[in-house]
């Protein structure tokens, strides 16, 4: 080898451990600052308390005020009685709400001892199994989407033909472990692939303040109630709409993650106290006041947005009178 072959020999491998120890160093430098993030301690913020917990076993139907609930991946749960883990579906498995049927919010979903207890305006109440392993399973469409139930049997299905009329067959069904859930993110694409629900518009739960509530009713002439926008967790002593900037929570042992504002839609002109739909209140008020930035149209289109959404990131147990707490780094 000549000098000059010799020369090039040693340049080349110099630079080749000049990037290796370079390498090396950027590599060191990204854990360094990747391990100083991860073992940054938290930052807890006392935000609100939580006034009300709720569960609304039927979709559409009455809520099931609560003193203390276990917190799933799917939602919050209280003995047998699960959010929005019983449906109301047409014969073809369509689901049925409040939007087509609004006396639906009339109807009370409970458990008791294993058996699902139905009452309703002038109805007698019926009492069946939560569990009927013998029952047919049905195909389901959910906003588009398809998920399955338990169907609840003959009795259930002629409780709703005589409440609602007995021109509309239809079917009373209950999700069940086991059964094919809907992915969160078929209906919205900001959540996760792996966030999974049965029967709720697209989260396991939702959260609004009570201080909102009060900021809306001062705008009308006729005051709400919170039952109207059917959250999971009222919080109180904040301001109204603090809970728009609360990214993650720590509320007794769980852990929430907010992934979106919640959209409202017609739903919320239905009075839960009278079962009448209205078309007009509080949607119209909400929409004076309520509207999203431009930049996030493509999400809500036209939608006003009212309370939370959020994603289970701990599961565990929370009940009236706990501490919430902002979490940050």
């Amino acid at each position: 080898m000549n000098l000059r072959d010799t020369v090039v020999d040693a340049v080349s491998r110099y630079r080749r451990a000049a990037l290796l120890v370079a390498g090396a160093g950027a590599a060191a430098l990204g854990l360094a600052l990747g391990y100083k993030y991860l073992l940054r301690p938290e930052k807890r913020v006392r935000v609100g308390v939580v006034a009300q917990i709720f569960i609304h076993p039927l979709k559409s139907g009455k809520a099931q005020p609560v003193a203390r609930a276990d917190v799933h991946k799917m939602g919050l749960r209280s003995g047998d009685a699960q959010d929005r883990h019983w449906l109301l579906v047409t014969d073809d498995g369509h689901m049925v709400t409040a939007r087509q049927e609004p006396r639906l919010v009339l109807v009370s979903l409970t458990c008791h001892g294993g058996q699902v207890v139905l009452n309703g305006p002038d109805m007698e109440e019926l009492r069946f199994p939560v569990r009927q392993p013998g029952n047919r399973v049905v195909d389901c469409r959910v906003f588009g989407a398809d998920v399955q139930g338990r169907d609840c049997g003959e009795e259930a299905s002629r409780w709703f033909a005589r409440y609602l009329g007995p021109e509309k067959p239809l079917r009373l069904v209950h999700y069940e472990p086991h059964m094919k859930p809907r992915r969160s993110a078929d209906s919205e694409p900001v959540f996760p692939r792996t966030e999974t629900v049965a029967y709720p518009d697209v989260a396991p739960v939702m959260l609004l303040s009570a201080a909102s509530v009060e900021d809306l009713s001062s705008r009308m002439e006729k005051p709400v109630t919170v039952e109207r926008f059917r959250p999971n967790i009222v919080i109180s002593e904040c301001e109204p709409f603090a809970e728009d900037s609360w990214e993650e929570l720590q509320i007794g042992s769980v852990r929430l993650r907010r992934v979106m504002s919640c959209g409202r839609c017609l739903l919320t002109t239905v009075d839960p106290e009278t079962g009448i739909i209205s078309r007009k209140e509080p949607l119209d008020t909400l929409k004076s006041y309520r509207q999203c930035d431009p930049a996030q149209k493509h999400i809500y289109k036209a939608s006003p947005l009212f309370g939370q959404l959020h994603a289970v990131k701990q599961t565990g147990a929370l009940q009236v009178g706990d501490e919430v707490y902002q979490i940050s780094r």
